[in-house]
């Protein structure tokens, strides 16, 4: 059983949304300077690097145990698949369009977790979890010019992303987050190593074309990775998957504003109505769950 505190979950939730998009809009960037591998690869070891010396440094030996050796496991695949797919999806489509279609993820989960949970979200809770829907597809309008052979590629990265963050919503009240973290890390870091040795040859004059810009921006993308996950863990230790994944659309109102500020892309008027849609149904979930459980228990069935 999992401690409720919604209001600190919320707050890491929002932070990690806006952490991710840092990620995505500096993965976008490198992606037209270095290879998917070396990029993924060097933020899979930052990661380990660091989570190492937290668990080290807080917990010891004893800090490396994992009892749930498989979820780890699978959860460190999950990551992986979910940080290629994302590359090769923002080499075709902007940030926003991209962030919007993989928040379809939030609906699919709230619905799984629900589902396996046998605890009931109501029809009110469901209704704004629908508002959200729809405004996610207000933003891709099916049918549209994003609607290409590139756009399977983020409609296969929503249902990963939804197995992963219902896996991390599992493992967060299983293992200590620093230990999760570690793990997802190095796992990544292990299945890259070998496509990284293949290119261990050329490594040294593609690290010296870059400069000291592109160089800071590679360790910012695996200190904003680590920073998010460890986050996103931290806020499934507080509350409630169902309760906390309509916060994550802030993710795409972060990310067009990185759009427009880092790649001169700006959303249309439909865009920007999706948008608003997604964020008035967010804050209308907030209130509901910062209500007092009796009278959100009674309002939530009327």
């Amino acid at each position: 059983m999992r401690p409720s505190h919604p209001g600190s979950a919320i707050v890491m939730i929002v932070a990690a949304a806006l952490l991710f998009s840092l990620m995505d809009a500096g993965t976008k960037y490198l992606g037209g300077l270095l290879s998917v591998v070396i990029i993924l690869w060097c933020r899979y070891t930052i990661q380990s690097a660091i989570m190492a010396a937290a668990v080290w440094a807080r917990r010891g030996a004893r800090g490396f145990v994992t009892l749930h050796p498989r979820f780890q496991l699978l959860r460190g695949l999950m990551l992986v698949l979910l940080s290629v797919l994302t590359f090769f999806s923002l080499r075709h489509m902007p940030l926003a369009e991209f962030t919007a279609i993989i928040m379809l993820s939030p609906v699919l989960l709230t619905a799984v977790s629900s589902r396996l949970s046998r605890l009931p979200l109501g029809r009110l809770r469901w209704a704004l979890l629908l508002g959200g829907f729809a405004g996610t597809l207000i933003v891709i309008r099916p049918g549209g010019a994003l609607f290409n052979a590139a756009a399977i590629l983020p409609l296969l990265a929503t249902l990963v992303a939804t197995a992963y963050n219902l896996l991390s919503s599992h493992l967060a009240v299983l293992e200590h987050p620093h230990t999760t973290q570690f793990y997802t890390g190095a796992i990544g870091m292990l299945l890259l190593a070998p496509l990284v040795a293949l290119q261990a040859g050329s490594l040294p004059s593609v690290f010296a074309a870059l400069g000291v810009a592109e160089l800071l921006l590679l360790l910012a993308v695996g200190l904003l990775g680590t920073a998010g996950h460890l986050l996103l863990v931290m806020a499934f230790r507080r509350a409630r998957a169902p309760a906390l994944m309509p916060f994550t659309y802030s993710q795409i109102v972060f990310a067009a504003a990185l759009g427009f500020a880092l790649f001169g892309h700006i959303p249309d008027g439909w865009a920007w109505t999706g948008m608003l849609l997604i964020a008035l149904c967010s804050c209308a979930s907030a209130w509901l769950d910062m209500r007092p459980r009796r009278v959100r228990n009674n309002k939530d069935k009327e």
